[in-house]
C-alpha cells in the first residue's frame, strides 16, 4: 500500500534517496527518539516526539496535529471559531478541529548535540488530501524561491541576529503563576552593558559563549562570530551565507537551540525585541541578501564599476524591497513590542530609504564593482519575525522591483533627514499597509493575509484591554 508521501509525490528523488538514508540511520540504533518539528504561523517550532521504530513508518505517513494549532496567536490561545461552518478558516476540512498532516523534509534531518540520542527533522504542512496547508509559511517561501528558479536565479542570504541572555534567578512555575501566558521568568545581568565589542565583556561570558559556539556548530550551522552588543547582557551571532530555504531553516532552529542550551544551564535567552529592563537597548534582525545566478554562480548584484552601487538588476531588487517596505513591516516586526524599536538616531530605520553603507538607512548597500559579497542589508526586522514570511516579503518585493524595472532613487546620505515614505510605527499600521500592498497580498495569498491580520489583529485586541503601568502611574493619582 502506498504511503501519505507516495500517494501524492511529495518528495522529489532526492529527498527519497536522503529518507532512506535517515531510516538505516534509525535502523542502526544511533537515536532513541525523532523530534517532529514544524514551524507555525509565528515562526515557532511544534510538533509531536516519536520513538525510533515508530519514527521510520513517520517518514513516509506524516505525524498527525490538530488544526486548531493554525489558529493560535502568541498566547496560544484560539483565535478562529473551530467548531463553526468551515472552522474559521474557510475550509470544511479544517472545521471541528480537524487533523492536518506534517510532513518531514528529509534533508533536514540531524541529531540535537544537546539532548542524547534525540534526532530533529523539520516538517511541511498538508492537509489530509495531500494539498499544501495553505497557512503553511515554509511552503510560501517554497513557492517564492520557485519564482527566483524558473528566471535562472537563486536566493542567498546571510543572518546578523541580537538576542539577549540572562541568568534565570526564578523560572516562575509556582502554582500562582500559572496563565495564558504565564508569569515570565525573573532574570538577573550577565553584563551590565555598553561596552559594545570590548574584549573584557566578552571574557565574562566566554562559558556562555562557548556552550553556544559548540553546539552550533555541532549542529551544521554556518555560524561565523560571536559577538557582545551595545545593550545589558545583550549579544549578537552572524551567520555566513546560505541558498534558498537554509537561511529560513537555519533562523528558526538556531533560535529554538538557543533558548534550550540556555534553559539547560541556568540560563534564560530571549529573541523579543525590546525586554522590559533598565537600560535595555533593542535587537535587531539584519537580514543580508542577493541574488546567485544558477548557471555560473555569479553574484548578479556586483555592478561593473562603481558608478552604480549594484548592477540593473540589483538596483530593480533594491527598489523593490524599498516600494513594499510598508507592506512588508508585519512580516519582518510582527510584535506590539518590535515598534519600540523604530526611533530616529538609534541605529534602527523610521522609514524607506537606501543608502551605501551607512547604518541609519534601512536599506544598506555593500561591496561594490569586482567584489562578490555585495549585497543589500535590510536593517528593518525584529528577531522574532518568521522567518520564512520575512525571507518571502524581500523576494516577492525584490521581484516586482525587477519585473517593472523600478529605480530605487539616489543614496540617501542622511538618512534620518531625507524625505521618504516612513515606516509604520505600530502594528495596527503596518497590518493596514500590508493589507493595502496589492503586489503582496496577492503573493503571500490573499486569505493568508487575512488569515495572518486576523490573528496579529486578536493580539492588539488582548493589548487594548490590559491597563498599562504607564496609565496607571499618569491618572491614578491625578485625576
Amino acid at each position: 500500500m502506498e504511503s501519505f508521501v507516495e500517494r501524492f509525490g511529495l518528495w522529489s528523488a532526492d529527498q527519497r534517496k536522503q529518507a532512506q538514508e535517515v531510516i538505516e540511520r534509525l535502523k542502526s540504533g544511533e537515536v532513541d527518539v525523532v523530534r517532529f518539528a514544524w514551524p507555525d504561523q509565528h515562526g515557532m517550532l511544534r510538533g509531536k516526539t516519536l520513538v525510533a521504530h515508530a519514527a521510520q513508518d513517520a517518514l513516509l505517513e506524516g505525524v498527525n496535529l490538530t488544526s486548531t494549532l493554525l489558529a493560535k496567536d502568541t498566547s496560544h490561545r484560539t483565535v478562529f471559531p473551530v467548531f463553526s461552518a468551515g472552522g474559521g478558516f474557510d475550509n470544511a476540512g479544517m472545521q471541528g478541529g480537524a487533523d492536518f498532516k506534517i510532513v518531514p523534509d528529509p534533508g533536514t534531518f540531524r541529531v540535537l548535540p544537546w539532548s542524547p540520542r534525540t534526532g530533529w527533522v523539520l516538517c511541511d504542512a498538508f492537509t489530509t488530501d495531500g494539498k499544501p496547508c495553505l497557512f503553511g509559511t515554509r511552503q510560501i517561501l517554497q513557492r517564492a524561491v520557485g519564482e527566483l528558479d524558473v528566471m535562472g536565479l537563486e536566493f542567498v542570504a546571510g543572518l546578523e541576529v541580537e538576542f539577549h541572555v540572562f541568568k534565570l534567578d526564578d523560572p516562575s512555575l509556582r502554582l500562582e503563576h500559572a496563565g495564558q501566558p504565564g508569569e515570565p521568568p525573573r532574570v538577573s545581568l550577565l553584563t551590565q552593558g555598553h561596552q559594545y565589542l570590548t574584549e573584557l565583556r566578552y571574557d565574562r561570558v566566554e562559558p556562555l559563549m562557548d556552550l553556544l559556539r559548540s553546539h552550533l556548530i555541532a549542529l551544521g550551522l554556518p555560524l561565523l562570530s560571536l559577538e557582545i552588543e551595545f545593550g545589558p547582557s545583550q549579544f549578537e551571532l552572524v551567520f555566513g551565507p546560505t541558498a534558498g530555504l537554509v537561511p529560513a531553516d537555519t533562523m528558526v532552529l538556531l533560535r529554538s537551540a538557543i533558548k534550550q542550551i540556555c534553559q539547560r544551564h541556568g540560563y534564560h535567552a530571549t529573541f523579543m525585541c525590546r525586554p522590559r529592563i533598565p537600560n535595555v537597548m533593542s535587537s535587531g534582525w539584519h537580514l543580508h541578501q542577493s541574488l546567485r545566478s544558477k548557471p555560473d554562480g555569479r553574484n548578479a548584484f556586483v555592478p561593473q564599476d562603481d558608478a552604480t552601487a549594484l548592477s540593473p538588476l540589483g538596483m530593480h531588487y533594491l527598489a523593490g524591497l524599498k516600494a513594499h517596505a510598508r507592506g512588508a513591516a508585519p512580516l519582518a516586526s510582527p510584535t506590539i513590542n518590535g515598534y519600540r524599536r523604530y526611533r530616529p538616531f538609534s541605529l534602527a530605520p523610521d522609514r524607506a530609504i537606501w543608502a551605501r553603507d551607512n547604518r541609519g538607512a534601512m536599506l544598506r548597500v555593500l561591496g561594490g564593482a569586482g567584489q562578490n559579497a555585495t549585497r543589500i542589508e535590510n536593517r528593518v526586522g525584529e528577531p522574532t519575525a518568521n522567518p520564512y514570511l520575512y525571507l518571502a516579503s524581500q523576494i516577492f518585493s525584490g521581484l516586482d522591483g525587477m519585473r517593472r524595472q523600478l529605480d530605487p532613487g539616489p543614496s540617501a546620505d542622511a538618512p534620518y533627514e531625507t524625505p521618504a515614505d516612513q515606516l509604520p510605527l505600530s502594528l495596527g499600521d503596518a497590518l493596514a499597509a500590508l493589507r493595502a500592498d496589492t503586489v503582496l497580498a496577492e503573493q503571500l495569498g490573499t486569505r493568508f493575509v487575512e488569515y495572518y491580520c486576523h490573528i496579529k489583529e486578536a493580539e492588539i485586541a488582548r493589548f487594548n484591554l490590559e491597563v498599562s503601568e504607564w496609565e496607571h502611574r499618569e491618572y491614578f493619582d491625578m485625576f
